[in-house]
Formats: structure tokens, sequence, C-alpha cells
């Protein structure tokens, strides 16, 4: 390589560097916590929208229920803590011991990938937030379901890229064809399967349709967070298959660890590569041993999800008793149509020491619920019920009727 081209790709890194390092990087905490703020005290519910901020300040009041962000109040696996308090002592070097080789050699041997395919990051954060940034511009757009998870579009507009939201069907899956349609020169199709915020299925069938007939050029980014705890089928063979497909997973959902941070972007080595130059972390020897133990544990994601299930469906079943409106869920969370305002919803669940999810623009008078422990959704029934029962104001109606929901099943 001549000086030339070597100080043109120095030059290049350090831009890249420094403009990587400025770029705030959302997680699913700092849109929870954006929520709250608009819903404080003193906003009545009707704040301006919320705006997630780099800074992170979240406190909670004494014994608050805390559903809002989409964790697992299960926490940790107990071999997880363990090897937690196994390596700590060693956490005054890097890795060592080859913690994250360990890790990613498990996942490749449990999925039928190659080593190469998969990238090691502290959550699924940085990978969605960084394939963004290199896959999208000003000429290359970002397509996304309506309402989704909203990180992707985030980076997109620090990208320039132009954002097409697009409905759900009528069964709140992505409507992939309308989003391969959206836009001709997308160079990322957005799918979250399960969908945060609905905890609905995309089937597998629809995302391989969206792989063949996707605009050329174009990836498609597949969000499996929350794969765990529903019954859809991975497309991680996509990847092996070695298809424009990159596959986000974490650590912080079935498996507890969001306060600890791991996860993957798993893709063909020349998609990863230009995720690179975004910069990449070493890991923290503890995400990567937790991690690895919640993998050889064969009980773990079986036991967790039908403890979620089966809280999940006791508060499906008392919200039809009760006549409320609900979409029907195979994930951590749910939404419920409250028939007014859905800030205000919030803001007076708030009072009541009961932290519930936000809304999203297309549903405003839709909440989204996480499913916590029994006992917090048995706080959470008694807290919604009474807000629910209190009289509605007219300025607590739904200013915008086209974007009610359709009658539920």
């Amino acid at each position: 390589m001549n000086a030339s081209r070597l100080t043109s790709r120095r030059s290049f890194m350090r831009m890249a560097g420094v403009a990587a390092a400025a770029m705030p990087i959302f997680t699913e905490a700092h849109f929870a916590q954006a929520a709250i703020q608009a819903a404080g005290p003193g906003s009545g519910g009707h704040g301006a929208a919320p705006a997630p901020t780099r800074r992170m300040r979240m406190t909670f009041p004494e014994g608050a229920v805390l559903i809002n962000a989409n964790e697992n109040p299960l926490g940790p696996c107990k071999a997880a803590c363990e090897a937690i308090g196994a390596i700590a002592h060693k956490g005054g070097r890097y890795d060592i011991d080859g913690e994250t080789a360990k890790l990613t050699t498990t996942f490749a041997r449990q999925n039928g990938l190659k080593e190469e395919y998969i990238s090691v990051y502290a959550g699924s954060s940085e990978p969605l937030h960084f394939t963004t940034l290199a896959f999208t511009s000003p000429t290359r757009g970002f397509v996304t379901g309506d309402p989704s998870y909203e990180a992707g579009m985030r980076a997109a507009q620090i990208s320039g890229a132009k954002i097409s939201k697009v409905p759900l069907t009528s069964t709140y899956a992505h409507d992939v064809k309308a989003m391969v349609a959206a836009d001709p020169n997308a160079g990322i199709i957005y799918i979250c399967n399960p969908n945060n915020p609905t905890g609905t299925l995309t089937s597998k069938e629809d995302i391989a349709w969206a792989v063949e007939n996707k605009p050329k050029g174009a990836i498609i980014l597949v969000d499996e967070a929350y794969i765990h705890l529903s019954d859809s089928p991975s497309v991680l063979d996509m990847v092996a298959a070695d298809k424009d497909v990159i596959v986000l997973r974490t650590f912080s959902k079935v498996y507890g660890m969001a306060g600890i941070r791991c996860g993957f972007a798993v893709g063909r080595p020349d998609l990863l590569k230009k995720l690179e130059a975004y910069g990449q972390n070493a890991m923290p020897i503890t995400g990567s041993a937790a991690a690895n133990v919640s993998l050889l544990d064969p009980e773990l994601v079986p036991t967790r999800k039908k403890i979620i299930g089966d809280i999940r469906n006791d508060t499906f079943d008392w919200l039809a008793k009760n006549n409320y409106k609900f979409i029907p869920s195979q994930s951590n969370c749910f939404m419920i149509d409250t028939g007014r305002n859905g800030r205000s919803v919030i803001a007076a669940m708030q009072q009541k020491n009961v932290f519930i999810g936000r809304t999203w623009p297309i549903w405003p008078n839709m909440v989204r619920v996480t499913v916590g422990s029994p006992d917090d959704m048995a706080k959470f029934k008694v807290a919604f019920k009474e807000v629910m029962d209190a009289p509605v104001s007219a300025d607590l109606i739904n200013p915008y009727e086209h974007n009610r929901l359709p009658d539920l099943a």
C-alpha cells in the first residue's frame, strides 16, 4: 500500500472513529426513560413527544413496578451469576482466557455457523446502530414496520437516509411486500421478529420472500431480540446460506442480562466487515462468560419461555374478562388499546407507582406493557383498572380517529 493510500485510509478511520464516538447509540432503556420523563409530574401525559438522550439517569421510587423497558425480572441464571463471580478477579486484564472466543465458538456450534460469521458486541444496540450507518445514506433508505423498534430510525436520521415507515398488516405482521416496494433505493429493510412493541410474528416465508425480492444492494436486517420467547423459527440459516441478511441477537431478554450487556451481529464476513469502521469495544469478560454458560444450559430457554408465557397468558385472560382490547403477543411485551390518550394513562399509572411502556405515534391510544413477575402483574391489574375506571375528560380522547385500531379478536 503506497503512502498516500495509507494516509487516506488512516484519515478515514480517524474520521469514522470520531463520528461514531459522537453518535448516540440508543437502547430500549433510553426510550423507556424518555417516555417516563414525558409523562412525569406536571405533564399530565401531554408533554412533548419522547426524545431519548444519551445520558441515562433512571431512578425509581421505593417499591415501583417496572414493566416499562422489556426487562426480564428473572435476571441472569444461577450459572451466569456464578461465572461472573468466578471471573471478576481477572477484570484487571483484557480477556486473557479468551472468554469472547469461547462464546463465539459455542454460538457457532449450536447454530451451524462459521465463527467468522459472528461478531460479539455489548448488547445488540451497537450492531443495530452500526449496521444502519454502514448500509444507509442520503441515497440508500431505511424501511421499517410501523410501529416497530425505533433505534434503527434514529441511526438512519444520523446517516441522512430516507425513512419509510410501513404499517403492519391486519394480523400485526410486517407487510413485507409493501416494505420491499416502499423504497427502490433502500439500503436496509428492518424486520423486528417478534416485533417490539406488538410481540407479533412475521413468518419465515415472508422474510424469505423479502430476501429474494429486495432492492439490489439492500440487506434484510432481522432483529431477533425476542425470538426465544416465541414459536417463530430463526432465520440464522439464511445467514449460513450466504444471503444478504444480518441477524441481531441479545442476551437482554430471555437470558435476563440487560444490565450486563452481550449480543451478536450475525452475517456474512463481507457484510460484518462494513460495521468495523464504526468501532467495536473489547467485550467485558463478565458479559462473555455469563452469556457462554447461559447458552450451555439446555433448560434455560424453555423454562423461562414457559414462565413468562404463563404470566403473560394469565394477564391476557384478565384483560379479556374485563373487556380491554389488546394485541395477543408471543413476546415479553404486549399492547393495550386504552381508548384514550395513551400517554395520559402512562402518567396516571406512574402516579400509582406502576411504570408501563410508551406509545407510538401511529397508535396514540395504545400503551405497551412488559410482562413482569406475578406480583408485578397483580399490581398492574389493580392500578390499570383504577385508571381505566376513572372518568375520561375530553382532552384524553384520541384526536386522530383514523389511527384507531380495528376491533381485536
